[in-house]
């Protein structure tokens, strides 16, 4: 149980009371006083965020060229299948034209289809050659046109 204040002193020490600092009101215009501990922060975290940065936007320039390579390798498929469709004799070198360096191009003929598969490597420059080094590849299927048969002018049934 608590004594009663009015029945007499207490048994605890008081603390003796602190006077309180008055803040002087900034005037419009006059800057903030800084803290002293903070000083510095805004330097080490921007030398330790910005190499992450440059390493981002490095990996996502090489993301795109990769992406682009891709597409070189679609193209290349696409032409290659449609020069082995109609019949060209130097199909696989019609594609290895229009595919990445060092592509390998495969023509593969069915007896009424045509099948280029162009496989080719990509890495990146520099040191990081090794470890960012994908195979980036593309396939494409064409109708043989040099063993249709039917009626003149293309009347009759397809493939007959």
């Amino acid at each position: 149980m608590r004594p009663d204040p009015s029945s007499g002193p207490s048994l605890r020490p008081q603390r003796p009371q602190r006077p309180q600092r008055l803040r002087r009101p900034r005037r419009p215009g006059q800057p903030r006083r800084r803290r002293r501990g903070d000083a510095g922060f805004v330097t080490a975290e921007t030398a330790v965020a910005l190499p992450a940065l440059v390493l981002l936007a490095v990996l996502l320039v090489w993301a795109v060229l990769a992406a682009a390579a891709q597409l070189r390798c679609v193209d290349a498929a696409r032409v290659g299948a449609r020069a082995a469709a109609r019949g060209e004799a130097d199909a696989a070198g019609v594609a290895r034209a229009a595919a990445p360096p060092g592509a390998a191009v495969l023509v593969d003929l069915a007896p009424d289809t045509v099948r280029v598969t162009v496989d080719a490597p990509y890495g990146a420059p520099g040191r990081f050659a090794e470890v960012l080094a994908v195979r980036v590849s593309a396939t494409a299927v064409a109708a043989r046109e040099d063993t249709l048969r039917g009626a003149e002018g293309g009347g009759g049934p397809w493939p007959g």
